[in-house]
């Protein structure tokens, strides 16, 4: 470890481009990383100057290349790093032109598409996905029957659903079928358990903007590199809500 400030286990395995700081606190309970040759499982773990850390036998260090990429994810693509059905993941799409260890920032479920970010930075990763930054992220809907006023008026306002609050931040109605949706600290298949709530199906569900990043000119399957430009945006955003990342 080269750094000569503390720094707690798993945000050093975020930096160096293991997977994001949250992914990491589960990696660290599998009992995957060493440090010093002990099994390290204690989340909060402070390195010191001079620590080896090991992930499944190999040594991790920070990667010297930042690298940030913007995927159209095809549906049936999984987002994860492995899949013991032999599902194909959206890494696949990329890592053979790729040299970088890169994760996937967030997800998309394995039938939905779109737009998706894979990094080496967990900072960059932790700014776009925590809630606390409140980074816009739009999709596009089609449903197999009409999207109800009562649905995403009542979502915008705030919906209940098994004890779990999800508020919608703006949406635009495209047709009776078909709508856009706007969140800013998205849940885990939010969307899909909200229309499933009000006994809606939806047909195809695609991200079609992670804040200034959109996916136009990037095809199905295609993947591009963010500018300097769109990672800076992303990087100067400050907290809107308390961060109680630890």
């Amino acid at each position: 470890m080269n750094s000569a400030d503390d720094i707690r286990l798993h945000v050093y395995l975020a930096r160096c481009g293991v997977a994001s700081r949250r992914a990491c606190e589960g990696i660290i309970k599998s009992g995957r990383v060493r440090v010093n040759g002990r099994i390290m499982t204690t989340l909060g773990y402070k390195l010191h100057r001079g620590d080896e850390v090991t992930l499944d036998g190999k040594a991790v260090v920070p990667e010297k290349t930042k690298v940030y990429l913007a995927l159209n994810k095809p549906p049936a693509y999984l987002c994860a790093a492995a899949d013991r059905w032999g599902r194909a993941l959206a890494q696949d799409l990329f890592m053979h032109q790729i040299p970088q260890r890169l994760f996937h920032v967030g997800r998309l479920d394995y039938l939905s598409s779109g737009l998706i970010f894979f990094t080496n930075d967990g900072n960059f990763a932790r700014i776009v996905s925590h809630p606390s930054y409140e980074v816009e992220k739009t999709y596009f809907v089609s449903c197999a029957q009409t999207v109800p006023d009562k649905l995403l008026v009542g979502y915008r306002a705030g919906v209940e659903i098994d004890g779990v609050v999800y508020t919608l931040k703006h949406f635009h109605r495209i047709g009776e079928k078909r709508v856009e949706l706007t969140l800013a600290q998205g849940k885990n298949r939010e969307i899909r358990t909200v229309f499933k709530a009000f006994g809606v199906t939806i047909k195809t569900l695609k991200r079609i903007r992670i804040g200034t990043v959109t996916l136009d000119g990037i095809g199905p399957g295609k993947f591009r590199r963010l500018t300097t430009k769109e990672v800076q945006w992303f990087m100067h955003l400050t907290p809107v809500t308390k961060d109680k990342d630890r």
